[in-house]
């Protein structure tokens, strides 16, 4: 239980932290004009996200809906980091990202009608933008890709032992066509 606290009490302040600074920053600096990052390669472009990722929304004013659905997410993810084995860090940090960047979305959702304060984009990728977004919204895909990589691992290691037992014939016997091997 201490490994989880800890990463869990490393992660959290500084993913809030910051998405609060990055977003107070970008509401002062960004409000008038565009920003860039890396010579251009980046643009910054202040915006107002009423919905969920990717601009997904459902009226204008889904964040009604948005605040109890992520108030679930939250509950099952607080569920699957206990769940979490004390030395399986890679599901913990994983948790503790995810639910630091729907932490941050969820306080500019529940603060005001405006929506998620998003920044970081459009990014051109050629045939299309890549979407605004922000820190928090960072947290939750990276913490997302590295949960799913934590099953997909948890589910490999499970499967090795199930094909090596399958595949050896007891000790002493010589395998047959009939015995499957």
């Amino acid at each position: 239980m201490r490994s989880k606290l800890t990463i869990f009490a490393t992660v959290f302040p500084v993913i809030i932290a910051l998405d609060l600074i990055t977003k107070r920053w970008a509401l002062s600096a960004l409000e008038t004009q565009h920003g860039q990052l890396l010579g251009g390669l980046i643009p910054l472009t202040l915006a107002f996200n009423k919905g969920a990722a990717f601009g997904i929304h459902l009226g204008e004013d889904s964040r009604w809906f948005f605040i109890p659905v992520t108030l679930v997410a939250l509950a099952l993810l607080t569920v699957l980091l206990r769940q979490a084995t004390r030395t399986d860090y890679l599901r913990i940090l994983s948790i503790s990202m995810v639910i630091s960047g729907a932490v941050g979305n969820l306080y500019d959702r529940i603060r005001w009608a405006r929506g998620v304060i998003d920044f970081i984009g459009p990014i051109n990728l050629g045939l299309w933008d890549f979407p605004i977004f922000n820190v928090a919204d960072m947290a939750i895909t990276c913490g997302a890709i590295l949960l799913a990589l934590s099953f997909w691992m948890e589910e490999r290691k499970s499967e090795i032992p199930a094909h090596a037992v399958t595949a050896e014939a007891p000790a002493g016997e010589a395998a047959t066509p009939e015995s499957g091997s």
